[in-house]
């Protein structure tokens, strides 16, 4: 009987210009969660605030190159990633240096594909290269959008949990037409959810509308140890594995399997 084919690498940016609807938490624990299902899996931080990394346990003498060599100096990814403290979970760190790669790539040569160019060598090593995007739509998110295949959007359960999403889909449609043509949205995740309150349960309803089958089913909870991991330098599965977090993010993770026929 012929050997299976591996499913080949899958690159998904993790986007959403406002800040703090989960992007770091989700590219963490996600990439946590898959890891532990058996997958290789890279995280990929582009967000100058660094938050993937130092929830992964990283401070900036832990590591001598970070993303920001890739982007302004060519530094194949490779030669920046980190082993973190979950088998089969690598980490290419983000530094404070990646604040002031927005201007510098200004004036650079095919300067939306930097990232693309400093990943490919990477995309053979992988079952999933997860970027967590800064909270912006500047040149960085652009190099993000480019590389990728796909793209995850985490949406907080919040009052204006769509305001700003237009122009974020709006340049993702820039992107496909003029840069990426392949690039699709890949899915919607709803984060910090609440069974408790009525605006939850509204807000979840609106995007599962405008959305539809993108949406994912698994939603993720507000819950006090899924925001204390990090502070700690670890992914809720280390952190606290039974914790209402841990078992969403492993829900979520087999949904993300069945959509690409891992499972």
């Amino acid at each position: 009987m012929a050997k299976r084919r591996a499913p080949a690498c899958v690159i998904v940016a993790i986007a959403n210009q406002k800040g703090g609807v989960g992007k770091s938490t989700t590219a963490i624990n996600l990439g946590a969660a898959l890891a532990l299902r058996g997958e290789r899996v890279l995280l990929v931080d582009t967000d100058p605030q660094a938050n993937a990394t130092s929830g992964l346990g990283f401070t900036r003498g832990d590591f001598t190159h970070s993303v920001y060599e890739s982007l302004i100096g060519d530094l194949p990814v490779e030669e920046v990633v980190e082993p973190t403290r979950v088998k089969d979970l690598y980490l290419a760190p983000a530094s404070i240096d990646l604040a002031g790669a927005e201007i510098e790539l200004v004036a650079r040569f095919a300067r939306e594909k930097a990232l693309t160019r400093a990943l490919d060598g990477a995309k053979a090593r992988y079952d999933t290269i997860l970027i967590d995007c800064p909270p912006s739509l500047g040149l960085i998110t652009v190099n993000a959008l480019t590389a990728a295949d796909e793209v995850l959007i985490p949406i907080q359960c919040e009052y204006y949990a769509l305001e700003g999403l237009s122009q974020l889909l709006r340049n993702i449609e820039l992107i496909q037409s003029n840069l990426n043509p392949h690039l699709k949205i890949e899915g919607v995740v709803l984060t910090m959810y609440s069974r408790r309150t009525r605006l939850t349960t509204e807000v979840a309803a609106q995007v599962r509308e405008h959305f539809g089958e993108v949406a994912y089913e698994t939603a993720i909870p507000r819950t006090v140890r899924l925001a204390e991991a990090p502070s700690f330098g670890e992914p809720i599965e280390l952190f606290d594995r039974t914790s209402p977090g841990a078992l969403a993010y492993r829900y979520l993770a087999a949904e993300f399997r069945r959509r690409h026929g891992r499972s």
